[in-house]
Formats: C-alpha cells, structure tokens, sequence
C-alpha cells in the first residue's frame, strides 16, 4: 500500500517534472525534515504539545515557501511542469492548515477560545501574541484570493498582508517560541523571512519595470 501511495503520489504530482524541479522538491523536503528534526529534539515528552509547536513551523515555512516562489512564475512553471498557481496553492493551503492547527490545539489544552482573539493590552503583549493577529490577517489575505475577481483592482495588496503575517509570527516565534531556542531554528526562519522581504523587493522592481515597458511602447 504504501509503495502504492508513493508511486501515484509520483505519477500525480511529479510527472512533468523537470530535473531541476526534482532537485528542488528534495530540498524542500529536506528542509521540512530537518525542521521536524530540530523540533523532535527539543520535547516530545507530550505528543499534542509537539504537534502544535511543529504546525506552527512547519506551516510557516510552507508560507514561506509560497511567498518566495512569488516573483518566478515561469521559472516555477518550468522546472515542476505545472502551473504556477497549482504549485503556489499547494504550500499556500498546506501552511494554512498547519498554523490554523496551531492555536487550535493551543485553545484545547487551555480550554479557552480567547487564544484566537488580538491582545492589543499593552506592547510586549500585542508583539509576544502577534500570531493571533497575523491569524486573522492570513485568512484576510486567503479571501482577498477568492474575491480576486471581484475587486480586482484590491486584492493583491490585500494579499500581500502575507508579509506582515510572516513578520507579525517570526517576532510572535522568538519571542514565545521555545523551539527558537535553537539556533538551527532561528537561523533557517529568520533566512525564510529575509528571503520573502527580498522577494518582495524583487516583485516591486519587476512591476516597475513592466509599467516602463508599457508606459514605453
């Protein structure tokens, strides 16, 4: 079954695959493992525990992920041989659901609904649970998405509160987080962030340099 489960997964997903895209889908693979890895090293003494803290990174480095492929449409399109939405989504809706999973197992072990809602108290507190925040900016920029084409001219900066999302939950991380206690942890997630930041950059310059073109012919 589970030689089964891996070659249709293969036929499904990977066929059109180019060499490039394979090596880049082990890297990612890798990196998720090594990430589960430095998680697992920390404390499994309490299993629920273990899997809130890895939803939470694990899903903020699919964000990441999805965020960072942004600027590379064609170039993502080509090496996966699919399209680039296809592929954007598929990181897109898996790291929604891994940080949707954790203030939800959060909210059960303190049975307490009030884990969802902002704490705008006082500063430390507002930055310290900033994730709460960012929660609801994230699913503000999901529905950005599936209104896209109704307010067309609005829903990508809407959709780029991802960047905000991705700040509001690193700072949430170092400061809460007892995984970032690691300095593996904190070196690969504060890279995934400058990166986004960087890519940001990159869309701008792009989006810049197309109404030039235009504005040109």
């Amino acid at each position: 079954m589970g030689t089964a489960f891996i070659l249709g997964f293969q036929k499904y997903y990977c066929m059109g695959f180019s060499k490039r895209g394979y090596v880049l889908l082990a890297g990612i693979i890798a990196l998720f493992i090594v990430i589960f890895v430095i998680a697992f090293s920390m404390d499994v003494s309490d299993p629920l525990d273990f899997v809130m803290r890895l939803g939470g990174l694990e899903g903020y480095c699919a964000l990441s992920i999805a965020t960072i492929m942004t600027p590379f449409l064609s170039s993502i399109s080509r090496v996966f041989g699919k399209s680039f939405l296809t592929i954007h989504h598929i990181f897109a809706l898996s790291g929604l659901a891994l940080v949707t999973l954790h203030p939800i197992i959060y909210a059960i072990q303190q049975v307490d609904i009030s884990v969802f809602i902002p704490n705008f108290s006082s500063w430390d507190d507002f930055w310290s649970l900033g994730g709460r925040f960012a929660l609801i900016l994230l699913y503000i920029a999901l529905v950005a998405v599936l209104l896209r084409q109704k307010i067309k001219q609005y829903w990508r900066p809407i959709h780029e509160l991802m960047y905000v999302v991705l700040f509001l939950a690193i700072v949430h991380g170092t400061l809460l987080g007892g995984d970032f206690q690691k300095i593996g942890i904190l070196i690969i997630f504060y890279l995934l962030f400058v990166t986004s930041v960087l890519t940001f950059v990159v869309k701008r310059i792009q989006a810049h340099s197309q109404k030039r073109t235009k504005g040109s012919v």
